[in-house]
């Protein structure tokens, strides 16, 4: 049963996720009947399924929480700020209520009576908190459930006008029954006075009335007969052919059965009921699964051992492929081209298995802009665009921390109260956009705010007072920009509860880092500022194009690469400025040789591979391209963590170490160093 639980929790912290990204949703469309219908679809999947799986408290938590969404589906309420807000505060606790190690602690049940309170005062706002808001007497819509009631008129019913058994057909009208006329009573036949009426009836009646609309049938004879209504199960026993014998045969051989012997035997009924319903729920849920299911539940652990296998192929695969080049053997060339179509396609798929949609980490941030208005009272319309963009579950795992940072700092330090908004010609609501899209072999996320920017000139001085950067140094407006990433560096004026503790951007960039993405800033006075985060797909396996140097391999990604051009080295060592035509166009470019202090090549012809750095083409001299390599990226360790130009490295099918370069951060790092010379 373990392994069934762990399995509900994970699918109802899936709901509890749907169910706030939907409350968000309602919130900016209160009128919409297709999100109150999914709220409360949702609520009742979650209701259902805990009660399944012995989760009593969330079950009967949400039920509470589900008559509320009822009754705005009935017309009887109106979406307002208030629900929305106890609903979100109750999505909260929900999370906690999964965790049942949580159910001790006294600060949950304080949590738990105020939120079951504050749910009880919107569903009756007539009633004190003291009165619970469900009665027993209430029933459930399309609930059947099953009551015992005995009916023992008084003897003289008939003298006004009453007809006992006109009550019990209209008793019968209400659901599916079992009556038990008693006759015991009746006298001898010359003592019988056709005037009074000597019989009394026992009924079982299974119906998805209240008990209300039951002592209805009988509201003009309560006083002139004995009647007894008490609610057996929240079943349909009659369904249950054994209870019906059982009391039936109690009925003949005794003079009425009696509520106790009743409630007993209707116990019995209700657990074989309950264990046939789970059982049938459990076959009809695996034949739909069976059916229908796109999709199955997997491990992470087991799609982590998935990777690694397929890693390991690719590697072997790299393996054969040279010992095919080296040996002639025939007939092993095709093979071997087989194999390394197949590694490839199931590289491809297992990739495809890995990456999931981006949505679920932007609905965490929708609730944070909620919350982080109503903490700054500032209004914000947040937007999302690209939820359905997918990366690898690991890079999701590590991009929450900085993307919340960096949607903090937008509401804190982006956009302005309303008031100064409205003095600088804008609307007195505020935006926030998250994207996320496609670009070749990479993601791109932006979030770009319409606040009021960052100031060049600000920053600058700033850093100077801190001492990050002399006073003379000459710095573009992006390099000005980028100094918002060092560590310690805040332009905050005062520390607040949401951002400025000069910690947060150097940690941003840092975690975007390590997962082999960059960050980049851009900003207008006055306009906004959009911050772009770049990310690979994955981070296990990259295409690559296989280059030397000095007879040492290294790795460039094919996705970075623009083109690769053979040229003279006459052309490469007396040129002015690092600059190089090609195809008509001067192209900057770096020697690797000399940035790696190697000697001179005695090739007379070299290759450089111009690879794309932000908005322009530059060029990375390299020996020799050897060709198109697939790199099972390996991390470099602990002593080489400084050398951050190179993202990993990679074994090739001779077991030679080839390092993976990062481009970008090699050609930040070479321009640098020519920048301080």
């Amino acid at each position: 049963m373990d392994s069934f639980k762990k399995k509900f929790v994970e699918e109802a912290g899936e709901l509890i996720d749907k169910l706030e990204v939907s409350l968000l949703e309602l919130e900016k469309n209160p009128e919409d009947a297709s999100l109150i219908q999914q709220v409360f679809r949702i609520m009742h999947t979650l209701k259902g399924n805990s009660a399944m799986f012995g989760f009593d408290l969330i079950d009967s938590f949400t039920h509470n929480l589900e008559t509320i969404y009822d009754q705005v589906r009935n017309g009887q309420l109106q979406i307002s700020p208030e629900i929305l807000n106890v609903t979100l505060a109750s999505v909260d606790h929900l999370k906690l209520m999964l965790d049942e190690q949580n159910y001790n602690d006294p600060d949950f049940k304080t949590v738990y009576n105020g939120l079951l309170s504050k749910i009880n005062a919107i569903i009756n706002p007539s009633q004190p908190d003291s009165i619970k808001v469900a009665k027993e007497s209430q029933q459930p819509e399309g609930q059947i459930s099953t009551y015992y009631i005995l009916f023992e008129p008084n003897q003289d019913i008939f003298k006004n006008g009453t007809n006992p058994i006109y009550l019990l057909d209209e008793l019968c009208s209400l659901g599916e029954y079992k009556v038990f006329c008693h006759f015991n009573r009746v006298p001898e036949i010359t003592e019988i006075k056709p005037e009074l009426c000597y019989t009394y009836w026992e009924v079982l009646l299974a119906t998805s009335q209240d008990v209300n609309s039951i002592q209805d049938v009988f509201i003009f004879v309560e006083t002139e007969s004995k009647l007894e209504i008490q609610k057996l199960a929240e079943l349909n026993l009659l369904s249950d052919n054994a209870f019906v014998e059982e009391v039936s045969h109690l009925a003949e051989v005794q003079k009425d059965v009696g509520l106790v012997t009743v409630q007993r035997i209707a116990t019995k009924a209700a657990a074989r009921l309950n264990k046939a319903k789970a059982e049938q729920f459990t076959k009809e849920r695996m034949a739909v699964k069976d059916k229908s299911a796109s999709s199955i539940r997997v491990s992470s652990d087991k799609l982590d051992h998935l990777m690694n296998l397929v890693s390991e192929l690719v590697t072997t695969q790299a393996r054969l492929s040279l010992f095919a080049e080296q040996t002639n053997v025939p007939g092993l060339a095709p093979i071997v081209e087989n194999v390394q179509k197949l590694t490839r396609q199931l590289r491809d798929i297992a990739f495809s298995i890995v990456l999931i949609p981006i949505e679920n980490l932007f609905g965490r941030f929708q609730r944070l802009v909620r919350d982080l208005s109503a903490e700054l009272h500032k209004e914000v319309d947040f937007i999302i665009e690209g939820a359905d963009t997918e990366l690898d579950k690991t890079i999701i795992e590590n991009l929450s921390d900085p993307l919340m940072h960096i949607i903090r700092n937008s509401m804190d330090h982006g956009i302005e109260d309303a008031r100064v908004r409205l003095a600088n010609g804008k609307p007195a609501k505020g935006k926030i956009h998250l994207k996320a899209f496609y670009s070749g072999a990479n993601v791109i996320i932006q979030v770009t705010d319409d606040g009021a920017g960052i100031d060049p000139e600000f920053i600058r001085e700033k850093a100077i007072s801190k001492g990050l950067i002399p006073p003379d140094r000459k710095m573009s407006r992006k390099e000005i920009l980028d100094l918002i990433f060092l560590p310690g560096f805040s332009t905050a004026k005062k520390v607040t509860d949401v951002s400025g503790r000069g910690v947060g951007m150097d940690v941003v960039k840092k975690k975007i880092s390590d997962i082999r993405g960059e960050v980049e800033v851009e900003s207008e006075v006055g306009q906004g500022t959009t911050i772009t985060i770049k990310l690979p797909l994955t981070l296990s396996i990259i295409d690559g194009l296989l280059v030397s140097i000095d007879n040492s391999p290294f790795v460039i990604p094919l996705s970075s690469i623009d083109k690769i051009y053979a040229i003279e080295k006459e052309s490469i060592y007396n040129t002015y400025n690092n600059l190089v035509a090609l195809d008509g166009a001067q192209v900057p470019f770096f020697s690797l040789r000399k940035e790696f202090n190697l000697k001179p090549s005695d090739e007379e012809l070299e290759q450089i591979v111009v690879v794309n750095f932000e908005d322009n083409r530059v060029g990375l001299v390299v020996d020799h391209v050897i060709g198109e390599y697939q790199a099972v990226l390996k991390p470099m360790g602990k002593h080489y963590k400084n050398h951050d130009i190179f993202s990993g490295a990679t074994i090739l099918g001779d077991g030679t170490v080839a390092l993976v370069m990062d481009t970008n951060k090699i050609i930040k790092m070479f321009a640098n160093i020519k920048a301080v010379k």
